[in-house]
């Protein structure tokens, strides 16, 4: 455990729910952890006791929270979930905090398994129905095309093709139709009143579902305990500045009880959300000083800066969220005005420190 880490608490110690299984965080809400084939080889998923009024009357059942990638491994951890865990009652309804494969994945095949209806905000789902079916500036292609812009070499550009049809493989489909969420909205989930909090700079509408009756958030990937969200530039959106995005989302968690339990999709459930906040703050500030330093030096493209951001040998899918992140910070100190950003002889972007 690193000197940030031992800031928070982690209320479970080193306690993980076995794959296939599930850990009670507390009576009606359990955890799921299933496996990922990246560096970041886990995502934390949620299965909550609930009841619904439908046709037929009241039916007691369960919520899932986030769905885990499109894998045989993964169907079969959750077919495990199924004849173990729901206790012979039915799922009632899916939830997506947002459209990244890992919480995306099996959406389509949870909602058909169940004959139910996902949950999801207007704008994880637009982009998650675009980048799945691979339309022209939501593909591969643009994503190259894009890192191209900000001085990817020819020779690394296999390297990042590699993901050319990335998103594709792990969310093959998406439901054709989806109920909204939205900021503030307040959804009953079993005995409990949960409101939610859309977040930005990590994906276009991120929801984050708080319950004060339980002093508890289920914070998606907006909030971490160990890694730093990653906040990117997308191809799909290739002027934005997600770094301010981000950190005025943050702002929205800060009026929340410092004890909050916080269940994060990667990690472990922790509590200390102000300190854990104010050390995102932190990390972001210190990146945009050296992206900073460096551009007084020379101009430098956002591939220039990925080895000063990620000092280490990076795969083709850090690679890409390696990118996307100094890009990030070029764009926030570019918007800010401490950059001028500039395309050379050669058509890629570069930033170099305002006069």
């Amino acid at each position: 455990m690193n000197l940030l880490e031992a800031q928070l608490d982690y209320p479970f110690g080193d306690a993980l729910p076995e794959p296939g299984a599930v850990q009670q965080v507390l009576p009606g809400l359990y955890w799921l952890r299933m496996a990922l084939p990246f560096a970041l080889n886990h995502i934390n998923l949620w299965l909550l006791d609930d009841e619904l009024e439908t046709e037929q009357g009241v039916v007691r059942g369960w919520t899932i929270i986030d769905c885990g990638i499109a894998s045989e491994p993964t169907r079969t951890s959750w077919e495990s979930v199924f004849s173990t865990a729901l206790q012979g009652r039915p799922v009632l309804r899916v939830i997506a905090t947002h459209y990244h494969p890992d919480h995306m994945g099996l959406a389509h095949w949870l909602c058909e398994r169940w004959n139910v209806t996902l949950w999801v905000t207007a704008g994880e789902y637009a982009v998650a129905r675009m980048m799945s079916a691979g339309l022209p500036g939501y593909n591969g292609a643009a994503m190259v095309e894009h890192f191209r812009r900000h001085g990817l070499p020819d020779e690394a550009t296999g390297q990042v093709g590699e993901r050319r049809n990335h998103y594709v493989s792990l969310v093959p489909s998406v439901p054709s139709t989806y109920r909204r969420m939205q900021d503030g909205q307040s959804i009953r989930i079993g005995n409990a009143d949960w409101r939610i909090i859309t977040g930005f700079g990590h994906s276009p509408e991120h929801a984050a579902l708080y319950s004060e009756q339980l002093n508890l958030m289920i914070s998606g990937d907006m909030v971490l305990p160990r890694i730093s969200t990653n906040v990117s530039v997308q191809c799909y959106e290739p002027e934005s500045n997600p770094v301010q995005q981000y950190m005025d989302s943050l702002g929205k968690f800060a009026s929340l009880p410092d004890d909050t339990l916080v269940l994060p999709s990667h990690g472990k459930p922790f509590r200390g959300l102000h300190t854990r906040i104010q050390q995102l703050r932190d990390h972001h500030a210190e990146r945009l000083a050296e992206v900073l330093v460096a551009c007084r030096e020379k101009p430098m493209s956002a591939c220039d800066i990925v080895p000063i951001m990620f000092p280490r040998a990076l795969d083709a899918h850090q690679l890409s969220f390696a990118l996307g992140e100094a890009l990030a910070h070029l764009h926030q100190l570019w918007f800010e005005g401490y950059l001028v950003r500039r395309l050379d002889e050669n058509g890629v972007y570069r930033f170099a420190a305002r006069e």
